[in-house]
């Protein structure tokens, strides 16, 4: 390209008079925005979690308006180290549960245990801790009521550290339930930013030393990615707090992978074209200008095909799902303004030897006539196009094969890689009593109560009920099923349950094997209209861009083909090597938005490239050019990429684990097999009709 057809903004950028303001203004203006402005902030919601509109839902907003807030309910649980918890320990424990509930309120509001009446305590005094019938366990319920998640994490601690103290010689306490169920989760995200900050950044930094082989060369991209990291999580936040979105702990971890592993993607790309531009070009402004120009297609095309993609997720039943996918895209903005604006501007500010001791100079063989290992495979391919079309589809369809068998939806106690005290507290409990004790049905009802109790209690597997608390018409339920929770006939109950109370007024049924249960079918129904929806925009990006039928029907197939093999191949390693039992019922739909949006980037990055060639080469000789010019940048960034994603599994939540080894999987797949193989092929053997209707050449 010569300089008279850059772009007068890539030579703008570039240029020796403006780089260095195009380069340092907004560094130093996000770096103020990162120093004095606060991420968003938001008072958490019982149904941020939940789909709007379920009947699980309902049941939480009917509970909130009863007049007293009993806030979360929390389980503790006594166990005797050996033998039964005699008469004079059961008194101890009654006389501790009286002073907990009398903390708590007046304890007469509180539930007096899930499992069923207040037992007998010492002297034939009324008591409220429940003794189980073998005599080695005894529970009382506690209200734990607190102004947000944190706060409900320090309530909980200081209960534990209390019932520890407290506790009789050879008695084990432990504190499960809602309330402490909800806190050991929120400890897996208590500093959970800034380590997966700094696993990512370490990640990224490994990846880059590997790839660029320099001493300083990976601190450029480094730093420009991590300030527009910084800057997203801020900026996306506030976005959201301004626009009443929901999200929670998760969804700055996740933008956080997204924008290193992005942004460092197009940062590969550019630096690649600016690598090869200084081969032939004296002037290092003049081969920025005529990189950035033939880069900021590809880089536009996949970003804005990404955020399109992310943005369907405010379709989603799911409030935080929805702000996920709105935080996720102002952090792809974000990540490819920098490395089109801000990088570019940056690394021309330093001379050649910013690539040192691998200096480009001119006259050095440029990536697409070089003899390199990328160059190799497409003359293998170039031989056997058919082979290795029928060879990759073949190995594709296989590894699909496992998806036949994906069972979703996690129990409570399979949501994390560490078991923390709840759940073992949780399993511990219904070993003495009813299996439902630790996370009853509720049934929330404005109708009459003593009917609806009678209605509850005559389903069959309902172990007990009792009316828990009442107020302003309404009141709540907790029904205690003979099912271990997260079980199928836990759920068949709530069914039961749902249909004996279907003909009274505002009557929702709640609970967690209840939410679980309206999670996978809305979550279900997420699918089937978001994941049509992504593959149309991504259809569309692509005919736009290349102007073609063909060859855009053909790379969403394989992207397709991609994230079928990869939750196929996923699901083996969960079953065979780590144990999962099921998937998360949310995985499936961020997977495939996160594969079929990132994977087409590659697509973008080879296409652009092979039709750019194919002008002056022909399809044939320009496809393998385009494979030896872009397959190793393609693979480093797809390398690094899965690297990054996998660094999800730094938090100990199944979900984030899972979500992050099938990304993992599916990019390795994208790159190193479909783009460098399976698409070459294809386009081999089509040839010109791989264009079709439009011609690249002559």
């Amino acid at each position: 390209m010569s300089p008279h057809r850059t772009p007068a903004l890539a030579r703008a950028i570039a240029g020796r008079r403006l780089a260095w303001l195009v380069a340092l203004v907004p560094l130093l203006v996000a770096l103020a925005v990162i120093a004095l402005v606060p991420e968003g902030s938001r008072e958490a919601s019982a149904t941020d979690t939940l789909p709007s509109g379920a009947d699980s839902t309902l049941a939480v907003q009917l509970a909130d308006q009863l007049p007293e807030d009993e806030g979360q309910v929390a389980i503790v649980l006594w166990t005797a180290d050996s033998g039964e918890l005699d008469r004079a320990v059961q008194g101890d424990l009654s006389q501790q549960a009286v002073g907990l509930l009398s903390k708590a309120g007046d304890g007469e509001g509180a539930p007096e245990g899930a499992g069923g009446p207040p037992g007998a305590g010492a002297g034939g005094q009324q008591s409220p801790v429940v003794v189980s019938e073998d005599g080695t366990a005894a529970f009382v319920a506690v209200p734990v009521t607190s102004s947000s998640a944190t706060d409900n994490i320090d309530k909980v601690e200081e209960l534990r550290d209390q019932l520890r103290a407290d506790a009789p010689d050879g008695v084990t306490v432990q504190v499960t339930g809602p309330a402490g169920i909800q806190a050991d989760i929120g400890q897996v995200f208590d500093g959970a930013d800034f380590r997966l900050l700094l696993a990512t950044a370490g990640v990224v930094a490994l990846l880059l030393i590997i790839t660029y082989r320099s001493p300083v060369l990976w601190l450029v991209p480094l730093i420009v990615v991590g300030v527009a990291d910084r800057l997203s999580a801020i900026v996306a936040t506030n976005v959201l707090e301004a626009t009443g979105v929901a999200w929670d702990e998760s969804t700055v971890g996740i933008l956080s992978v997204l924008v290193f592993g992005a942004g460092t993607d197009y940062a590969l790309l550019l630096i690649s074209r600016y690598r090869d531009e200084l081969k032939t070009t004296d002037s290092r402004h003049q081969a920025m200008a005529h990189a950035l120009a033939r880069t900021t297609e590809a880089v536009l095309s996949s970003a804005t095909t990404v955020v399109l993609g992310l943005l369907t997720l405010l379709l989603s039943a799911i409030p935080t799902t929805r702000g996920l996918g709105v935080a996720c895209a102002v952090g792809v903005v974000i990540a490819a303004a920098f490395a089109l604006v801000v990088l570019p501007a940056a690394l021309v500010l330093f001379g050649r030897w910013v690539f040192w001791p691998r200096v480009p100079h001119v006259g050095d063989t440029v990536l697409v006539e070089s003899n390199s290992l990328w160059h190799r495979v497409g003359e293998a391919v170039a031989r056997r196009p058919r082979t290795f079309v029928l060879g990759t589809v073949a190995a594709l369809v296989v590894l699909a094969s496992g998806t036949l068998s994906i069972t979703t939806g996690l129990d409570p106690a399979d949501q994390f890689l560490q078991r923390p005290e709840a759940i073992s507290a949780a399993e511990r409990l219904g070993q003495s009593f009813p299996a439902g004790t630790s996370d009853p049905v509720q049934v929330v009802t404005r109708d009459t109560p003593e009917q609806v109790l009678s209605a509850v209690e005559a389903v069959e597997g309902v172990d007990s009920a009792r009316i828990s608390t009442t107020g302003d018409g309404i009141t709540r339920i907790d029904a205690v099923p003979d099912a271990e929770p997260g079980s199928d006939a836990a759920q068949a109950i709530v069914l039961d349950v749902r249909d004996a109370v279907a003909g009274f007024d505002d009557t929702h049924v709640g609970g967690g094997d209840a939410e679980s249960l309206d999670a996978g079918d809305y979550a279900a129904q997420d699918r089937l209209l978001i994941l049509p929806l992504i593959l149309l925009l991504v259809l569309g990006a692509l005919l736009l861009l290349l102007r073609s039928v063909v060859a855009p029907i053909l790379l969403v197939a394989t992207v397709v083909a991609t994230y079928a093999a990869s939750m196929g191949a996923s699901w083996v390693l969960f079953r065979t090597v780590f144990g999962f039992e099921a998937m998360d019922t949310g995985v499936p739909l961020l997977a495939f938005l996160f594969l079929v949006a990132l994977g087409v980037d590659y697509n973008i990055f080879l296409v652009t490239r092979a039709r750019e060639e194919a002008r002056e080469h022909g399809t044939r000789t320009g496809m393998l050019r385009a494979l030896t010019a872009t397959g190793g940048v393609i693979t480093s960034a797809g390398i690094l990429l899965a690297a990054v994603f996998a660094v999800l599994g730094v938090l100990p939540l199944v979900v984030l684990a899972q979500l992050g080894a099938i990304i993992f999987v599916g990019v390795l797949l994208d790159t190193l097999v479909v783009r460098t193989v399976l698409v070459p092929a294809l386009a081999l053997t089509l040839g010109e009709k791989f264009w079709w209707p439009r011609k690249v050449t002559g």
